[in-house]
């Protein structure tokens, strides 16, 4: 069967299942909700970490045997439970280095937390305690029960996250390739305690996705199926990286398309490109929080010279770092001064004090937001 030609677009898209599409906002959300944070976290015990046997990279393994899935508070229009499960890996900071803020690394275009397996271990050794979290309706994250798998649905239950597993108090949000319009989204939505922002390789200028949003059932369908064709999928990985030879593998292959073989994926795909989603470039210049821009010198996909500084003239505070030898996927292919430049912005003046740990105003902000957080629970008995 001739695949239509404008499906051959999602081969960007989906580079390292990061790409240079984002989509308009949901239509179909009832209401913008801000969730407060829940005391008890409570993980889904349905849930089983994704199978590795057939994954050689250790680093892929080690990953993988960490995930958990939890359960957080989301509004019906996304779940009539009133909850889903967000799947994610956790690497706690080590030792006396604790950085000021914690780290919510997201993922781009129907990837996973998996995305940032060589990264998340070494942010933790320089004192980040950081979190690599699984937009809904991607990754290992619930697929059945779900009732919408919308930008505003995946925006809601990152939110949610945050709030069930940091408890209201300040962080930093990073995002690559369209996992950085969802942090746009975030950051724009939540001053009070999203505190720093980090887009890598990341998509905010272009809003929509043209006829795509438009496309009939059937035809979705088997654009999603084109989606987790290895051939795409091959050709997204070799799209991905400056070092074609060293890391767009076989392996990374099989990682890169490993959740796209769950119940319920192709679903949740196709009720995402139909509903629309994200909308972030209005957004941008509206972050007033420290933004670090971090961008691969060859990245072939979303081109740094056009992109990364039209991130540093639009946001009000941001700062560019260029990463050498690296194509769109820094934190893949060049994760250790990655991680180093990750390191340097968070612990820079912006956010450290002469004494050690946060600034008062951020301290004292966040203590302050999730004390209204509590008030507004008990208040609303939302829960």
């Amino acid at each position: 069967m001739m695949v239509p030609s404008h499906l051959l677009l999602l081969i960007p898209l989906l580079a390292s299942t990061c790409g240079a599409f984002v989509l308009r906002p949901s239509q179909c959300s009832k209401r913008h909700t801000n969730f407060i944070f829940n005391a008890a976290v409570v993980e889904d015990p349905t849930f089983s970490p994704p199978d590795t046997s057939s994954i050689s990279e250790e680093a892929c393994i080690a990953t993988a045997s960490r995930m958990k899935r939890i359960l957080v508070p989301v509004s019906e229009n996304v779940s009539e439970t009133g909850n889903v499960g967000i799947s994610y890996v956790h690497w706690p900071a080590k030792g006396s280095k604790k950085s000021s803020l914690p780290l919510i690394l997201v993922h781009g275009f129907d990837s996973s937390c998996l995305e940032y397996r060589r990264i998340g271990s070494k942010l933790a050794e320089k004192g980040i305690d950081t979190y690599a979290v699984d937009l809904l309706g991607w990754g290992y994250s619930q697929l059945d029960g779900v009732a919408s798998f919308s930008a505003d649905s995946k925006v809601e239950a990152l939110r949610s996250f945050t709030n069930q597993v940091l408890g209201g108090k300040p962080f930093a949000i990073a995002g690559a390739s369209l996992g950085g319009a969802s942090a746009i989204e975030l950051a724009s939505s939540q001053p009070e305690t999203c505190k720093a922002i980090i887009l890598i390789d990341a998509q905010g200028f272009v809003d929509g996705v043209g006829p795509m949003a438009a496309l009939p059932t059937p035809l979705a369908r088997l654009g999603v199926q084109v989606l987790k064709s290895v051939p795409l999928r091959s050709s997204a990985n070799q799209m991905s990286y400056f070092d074609k030879e060293t890391y767009a593998t076989e392996d990374a292959l099989k990682i890169g398309r490993l959740h796209c073989l769950r119940d319920g994926w192709n679903d949740a795909l196709v009720g995402f490109m139909q509903s629309g989603g994200f909308s972030p470039s209005k957004k941008v210049p509206t972050i007033q929080a420290p933004a670090l821009v971090l961008w691969g010198r060859q990245d072939g996909i979303l081109d740094g010279e056009e992109f990364a500084n039209k991130f540093v003239q639009t946001l009000p505070n941001a700062k560019l770092q260029w990463i050498e030898e690296c194509g769109h996927v820094p934190h893949l292919e060049q994760p250790e001064n990655t991680a180093e430049v990750i390191l340097e912005f968070l612990t820079s003046d912006s956010f450290v004090s002469e004494g050690g740990g946060l600034p008062q105003s951020v301290a004292v902000g966040g203590a302050v937001a999730s004390a209204a957080a509590v008030v507004a629970e008990v208040a609303t008995n939302f829960f």
